[in-house]
């Protein structure tokens, strides 16, 4: 089906995306290698409801204490990641983890948390920001409410999220 410029487009799966007939280009273009593979283009932007992309908490069996929904796949992003997590009251995730090379900021955007960082345990609350350099290990701990927060990343290399991460089960013991 033909698009119009400006026209957005919505899968059965929920995802809608858009891209831009004749869109403006910034910079300038890469040369693709003889017999690389080509790639087709990226839509200019992916909208996804982070509700609905799967949660990954149910899969590894940490459901019910945790909700840990990766959108990146969905999103389709090229250079950046984003999760949503739920952590339940009093909850503390059983592992910590660290990432070779990628930078994550948190963002709590419903309830409060602890946070370890390195040998440094933080308390966050609603709308508190967090950056975490990547090769720091961190864990979060749901405050008495709960928590919800937003996971941002930038992936290297166009690789996912996780592909540099190192996870430690039980690092976080008092």
């Amino acid at each position: 089906m033909a698009r119009e410029h400006g026209q957005r487009e919505r899968t059965p799966s929920g995802v809608r995306s858009h891209r831009g007939e004749g869109a403006p280009t910034l910079g300038r273009r890469l040369a693709i290698p003889f017999g690389a593979p080509r790639l087709a283009p990226m839509s200019d932007y992916t909208v996804r409801n982070l509700k609905e992309v799967e949660d990954s908490a149910l899969r590894f069996g940490h459901a019910p204490h945790i909700e840990a929904r990766f959108a990146s796949t969905e999103l389709a992003t090229e250079k950046s990641g984003l999760s949503y997590q739920r952590l339940a009251p009093g909850f503390r995730v059983p592992f910590g983890h660290r990432h070779a090379e990628q930078e994550e900021v948190y963002v709590i955007v419903s309830g409060s948390a602890r946070v370890k960082v390195g040998d440094e345990v933080l308390e966050l609350e609603q709308w508190d920001a967090l950056r975490v350099r990547g090769e720091v290990m961190r864990a979060f701990e749901g405050g008495p409410n709960g928590c919800e927060l937003l996971a941002f990343g930038a992936p290297s290399s166009g690789e996912s999220p996780s592909s540099d991460a190192e996870m430690v089960q039980e690092w976080w013991t008092d």
